[in-house]
């Protein structure tokens, strides 16, 4: 795969920068003050603004102990919007480096939930269109074919949901902004309910949350107070994949800072899941391009020297038992033997580089 010049991995990083703390700057007014209260043992940022009539309106933006929110809250007053310079370095990041920007109706329905708190409500983008953050962030061109979608995905842990006290406007009316032609699909376990959302042309968003409990729990819509109205679709796996999500910046406008996995979790994720399509029509569809996916992402890291973080992924993953060994020796038979050696090979080596027997790990 085709390393991206540093100069660009710079230019990046600068655009991160200044997408976030751009963010700032329009999600809290300068006439509002932060303030910090506890819950269960950990201490969170919150902003107050007066009511009128008197009373405060307050909202939720993250934990004390995230540097780089600590680090905004505190330089708030000094932060400024340059969005005419981030366009500019978008522009030059997609034009130069050519790096994956989203199509337009995926961009602004991104850019509108970003706008309305959902990342700041530590929601995760998930899917493709998060794998389209990837490349710059491993400062790897990946395969078009891979970056691919039709649908937009996000994730929520119900107990966040729960606990930040503060909720997104109402998600539909959020997306009719975007297209007016978007509308609720009833989930099928309870019509009163949707996670899903679909436009006239069959774009959907949907909304997701880790299956922690039975296996018939992934069958009914978990509510979820933050989300504005939404449920979301409970799906096994998924905890593994939104646990300590990174920020990136999706490339489309001005930049829009965006959570989304870690590349490795994504890739270890996505090796279980592609081995366990089962229901939709698509279902095998969708296997390859998983599996794909999958297989994209290890080859870069493991490629650059970003084997470790990987390894130890792949690790954690075959620790939580004998569903997921089965799923990710499943996937792993699928490539061809070229690959699927290669793969082993250089899995092995870093499995044992962090002090650990391949041989434990399915990697004899």
């Amino acid at each position: 795969m085709q390393r991206i010049d540093t100069t660009y991995q710079v230019l990046y990083s600068e655009l991160a920068q200044r997408t976030l703390d751009a963010s700032f700057t329009s999600d809290f007014p300068i006439d509002g003050r932060f303030i910090t209260m506890e819950s269960r043992g950990r201490r969170y940022w919150y902003f107050d603004t007066a009511k009128e009539g008197g009373g405060k309106n307050r909202r939720y933006v993250g934990p004390v102990d995230d540097e780089d929110i600590t680090r905004r809250v505190e330089n708030f007053k000094d932060l400024k919007s340059d969005a005419r310079a981030r366009r500019k370095i978008v522009s030059t990041l997609v034009r130069e480096a050519y790096l994956p920007r989203p199509e337009a109706l995926v961009g602004e329905i991104v850019q509108t939930l970003a706008t309305a708190g959902f990342f700041r409500l530590r929601g995760v983008l998930v899917g493709t269109v998060a794998f389209q953050c990837y490349p710059a962030l491993l400062g790897v061109r990946l395969p078009n074919i891979a970056l691919q979608t039709a649908d937009a995905d996000f994730a929520q842990f119900h107990s966040i949901s729960v606990a930040v006290g503060d909720a997104l406007p109402p998600v539909l009316d959020l997306l009719r902004k975007v297209d007016p032609t978007f509308r609720e699909v009833p989930h099928q376990a309870d019509s009163r309910k949707s996670t899903k959302f679909t436009n006239r042309s069959g774009y959907a968003v949907e909304f997701l949350t880790p299956n922690l409990g039975s296996v018939d729990n992934g069958n009914r819509p978990a509510p979820m107070p933050a989300l504005g109205g939404a449920s979301a679709q409970p799906l096994r796996f998924l905890d593994f994949l939104i646990h300590q999500p990174v920020r990136a910046v999706m490339l489309h406008a001005a930049g829009i800072p965006v959570l989304v996995p870690t590349p490795e979790r994504y890739a270890i994720h996505k090796l279980i899941v592609g081995s366990r399509r089962r229901i939709d029509a698509d279902g095998t569809g969708k296997s390859r391009k998983d599996r794909l996916q999958s297989r994209t992402l290890m080859e870069a890291m493991l490629g650059s020297r970003q084997g470790d973080a990987l390894a130890d992924a792949y690790m954690e993953a075959w620790d939580r038992g004998n569903a997921w060994k089965e799923a990710i020796t499943e996937s792993m038979r699928s490539y061809e033997e070229s690959t699927r050696v290669l793969l082993r090979v250089q899995l092995a080596e870093a499995v044992a580089s962090l002090g650990a027997k391949p041989k434990d790990y399915g990697l004899s």
